[in-house]
């Protein structure tokens, strides 16, 4: 990390970022004494970079004198933009310092400078020994990420709407948190700007560009993974203790409990953690959080709380088979690579079903939604959106896109709200100013010209329909397990999730047929498909998987 390399330009003086959210707070003398003693102190002149877009491994810099710069790297026609200004008493440092990953913001020295430079490890142990200083440090990255995807800060993807390639990359970087600019090929005179600067045809987009200067052309996600550094790779072994396949609530908590009792633990997921719940606006029922907390938030924090154990991420890595070789597991991945290992829990969970009505094929890419996240919610913004759904998923998109959306028109196939969703978020959309309710009617047409228009409904009672108007639709329509890639592996119910415990009690309840396979969570056939009973499934499994392992002879 280039902590004293001097740079030559000259960070304009400017004051303050004043602290109005929580996300730039300033540290008290008796939390300043303490993280002194895990720290280096370091005088640096003006215009040093402490740490720069796109590098990992960073530590967090505590200013003692002077100011320091948060500012987005030069890009094409632009130059650097400031996006926070830090004084004496606070932390800089990003999201990506807690999560390994590579850092979205360049942090520079704006005057002369006393800073306290304190690296990953030693955090670790500093923050163990005050746990609201570890709280108040996570809070104030989470929501410095959200602001930096506000500004557009971190990747530029440049693309075409109506492009299924674009829509894969906006939604692997969404769905793991990314922040990024989208650049519309069709719409912002910037994309072709750029892509003029960096001599490319549109016919090589999509584009991924990093730090103004590193082009990604029609990039994989596994290329983008890696650029990012979401992918990790687990240290050489004959074979791990256990590999968790699927990130969700379930699988992240059984890595926190494997990793924290020692065991090697290697987390695979296709596209992102935190799983469905990740893509959560607002959890309100979960233990511990009264005034609720995204699923991106509760994602974010488990994934750091996993590799402080030792947990090593491989993201995508989408598992195709699970085979027993030689008394251990192989599971071999969509991309080539094999992971082994001595035990194994299922925690795939479910995916949404997709509708199959006329118009699908031709939307889904720029138009249509699996998920209400900050970043669909931002492309939505002033537009009227359909929300297709009765539960609690469809709910709490139905709310969190009103603040934004002109209009919300939640669609449920039936005339009762209460049925499949909590009752306090039912309450809640019926006294929403901008969400109405269409009951008894379910989607029969998608209608639009190179965009999403209309939303066809009908009338389940008089076969009457309706055009309502509409720039998005999201699909919250229920869901399928994804266990087709353990066809003759383990026993599978009709519906196909997977057959635990046959009748036992207590722990052993979440073995499979298949002795060292478990499964937890939504993919587990008869569980509770909420968010707190699929934690507890996730950390109650890793008993099993101990007692296994010490069956073997390898605890």
């Amino acid at each position: 990390m280039p902590t004293s390399s001097t740079s030559e330009r000259e960070p304009p003086d400017l004051p303050e970022t004043p602290d109005t959210t929580g996300a730039y707070p300033r540290l008290t003398d008796e939390q300043l004494m303490m993280l002194s003693r895990y720290g280096e102190r370091k005088s640096l002149p003006q215009g040093t970079t402490l740490f720069c877009e796109g590098d990992r491994d960073c530590g967090l810099f505590i200013v003692l004198e002077g100011k320091v710069q948060v500012v987005q790297e030069d890009r094409p026609g632009e130059g650097a933009r400031v996006i926070a200004v830090h004084g004496p008493g606070r932390f800089v440092g990003d999201l990506s310092i807690l999560t390994g990953q590579a850092v979205y913001v360049t942090g520079i020295a704006q005057t002369d400078v006393e800073v306290l430079e304190i690296p990953y490890d030693q955090l670790k142990e500093a923050v163990t020994q005050d746990r609201a200083l570890g709280d108040l440090i996570l809070r104030a990255f989470i929501l410095r990420r959200n602001i930096h995807a506000d500004l557009g800060a971190g990747l530029q993807i440049i693309g075409s709407r109506y492009s299924a390639d674009t829509r894969l990359l906006r939604d692997f970087a969404s769905r793991n948190r990314v922040p990024y600019r989208w650049e519309d090929v069709e719409e912002d005179p910037e994309a072709e700007t750029t892509l003029r600067a960096f001599g490319i045809p549109p016919e090589q987009t999509p584009v991924v560009i990093w730090k103004g200067q590193t082009v990604l052309r029609r990039p994989s996600i596994r290329e983008l993974a890696e650029l990012l550094g979401l992918r990790e790779d687990a240290a050489a072994r004959d074979a791990c203790d256990l590999l968790v396949v699927g990130a969700g609530p379930a699988g992240l908590a059984a890595a926190v409990s494997a990793a924290s009792e020692g065991l090697s633990t290697v987390v695979l997921d296709a596209i992102a953690t935190g799983g469905q719940a990740g893509t959560s606006s607002q959890i309100e029922n979960y233990l511990g959080f009264p005034a609720g907390i995204s699923g991106a938030e509760l994602a974010d924090r488990a994934v750091i709380q996993a590799r402080k154990f030792g947990a090593t991420f491989t993201i995508p890595g989408e598992a195709r088979s699970l085979d027993r070789l030689d008394g251990h597991f192989v599971v071999s991945l969509a991309d080539g690579a094999q992971v082994e290992a001595h035990t194994v829990v299922l925690a795939t969970g479910v995916r949404y079903r997709r509708l199959e009505v006329p118009g699908m094929d031709r939307f889904e890419g720029p138009s249509v939604y699996y998920a209400a996240t900050e970043f669909e919610a931002r492309l939505c913004r002033g537009d009227p959106v359909v929300v297709v759904g009765g539960g609690n998923s469809a709910g709490q998109a139905a709310l969190f896109l009103s603040r934004n959306a002109a209009h919300v028109n939640l669609v449920i196939r039936h005339d009762d709200l209460n049925r499949d969703m909590s009752r306090y978020l039912a309450d809640r959309i019926l006294s929403a100013a901008r969400v109405q309710v269409w009951r008894n009617r379910e989607v029969c047409e998608l209608q639009g010209d190179l965009g999403l228009e209309e939303v066809i409904v009908r009338d389940l009672r008089t076969d009457e329909r309706e055009a309502l108007r509409a720039t998005a639709l999201f699909v919250l329509i229920g869901s399928e397990p994804n266990t087709r890639w353990l066809d003759d592996v383990v026993t599978l119910d009709d519906s196909g999730f997977v057959l635990t415990g046959a009748g036992a009690q207590g722990a052993a309840m979440f073995a499979t047929a298949s002795a060292g396979v478990f499964a937890v969570g939504d993919v587990r056939s008869g569980s509770v498909k909420r968010v707190a009973s699929a934690v507890g499934e996730g950390a109650v499994a890793v008993r099993l998987v101990y007692e296994h392992l010490v069956r073997g002879g390898r605890r």
